[in-house]
């Protein structure tokens, strides 16, 4: 009795052992305790396309404000330093018409995230090349957009990323390229860096 008894628990812990292995699920990086105030700074457009700045920070000053978690004061008040950058703005067309007049276009937006500890003055986390894209019918067709309609639901989905990257923590957003953990902050809002170069777009008429 006492030998089945040994044979039935090795049995069970070798399908034990032999189950599906537990994922590795790191702590999220999420903000020290010492911050409970947000300031966000006046959102720096690095594109050709006069007056995205303004919109886009009222998105995200409302998505703060609805999450709740995080006031939004002035800067001179706060603990850390919401400083947004907008670096790329890309509208393709990518379908035509017998005519070759544009039926439907993909908008791109890329910008730039940092988060100043300012009691530290240092750069929390740097979260470079977060993307928005909207492929939307012409203006013309039934259901269609203009580009400006695009563009605020854009806002909308990176204004959502930005609060979620700077609340809930590391790994909750994802930007293309590769992560600056911590460095000095300058006084005056810091540097953007080159977004990553994107290959041409050749639409196909066809």
């Amino acid at each position: 009795m006492k030998i089945g008894l040994a044979i039935a628990l090795s049995a069970l812990a070798l399908a034990a052992c032999s189950g599906p292995e537990i994922a590795y699920r790191p702590a999220p990086q999420i903000l020290p305790a010492d911050i409970k105030r947000l300031a966000l700074r006046l959102v720096v457009n690095k594109t050709q396309q006069f007056g995205l700045e303004d919109r886009f920070m009222l998105a995200i000053r409302d998505e703060f404000l609805r999450d709740g978690r995080y006031p939004l004061v002035p800067e001179q008040n706060a603990d850390g330093i919401v400083a947004v950058t907008i670096t790329r703005y890309i509208l393709v067309p990518i379908q035509y018409d017998s005519n070759l007049i544009p039926t439907a276009y993909k908008l791109r937006i890329l910008v730039d995230l940092k988060f100043i500890d300012k009691a530290k003055n240092t750069i929390l986390f740097d979260e470079p090349n977060l993307e928005g894209i909207q492929t939307y019918a012409a203006a013309t067709l039934p259901g269609g957009l203009t580009e400006e309609q695009a563009r605020e639901q854009i806002w909308t989905v990176l204004a959502s990323d930005i609060v979620k990257r700077v609340i809930d923590g590391f790994g909750s957003v994802t930007g293309a390229s590769s992560r600056i953990i911590s460095g000095s902050a300058p006084s005056t809002p810091p540097p953007v860096k080159s977004a990553v170069p994107l290959p041409p777009v050749v639409p196909n008429p066809y």
